[in-house]
């Protein structure tokens, strides 16, 4: 699993979905942050890059 905001992310869902086990985190929101961080949102959390997943933290 990968570990953004102190919270482990399922690794076999979506990003933008994954990113809601952030509390305080909607969808809405982890569409903002996948924007800002320039990830698609269709992507996988098993098939980010070790930078996707650092823009993601940073955007966080």
């Amino acid at each position: 699993m990968a570990r953004v905001a102190g919270v482990d992310i399922p690794r076999d869902k979506r990003v933008v979905v994954s990113l809601t086990y952030i509390y305080g985190v909607g969808k809405t929101k982890s569409s903002e942050i996948l924007a800002e961080a320039g990830v698609s949102e269709d992507t996988r959390v098993r098939d980010l890059t070790e930078e996707e997943l650092g823009r993601i933290r940073e955007a966080v």
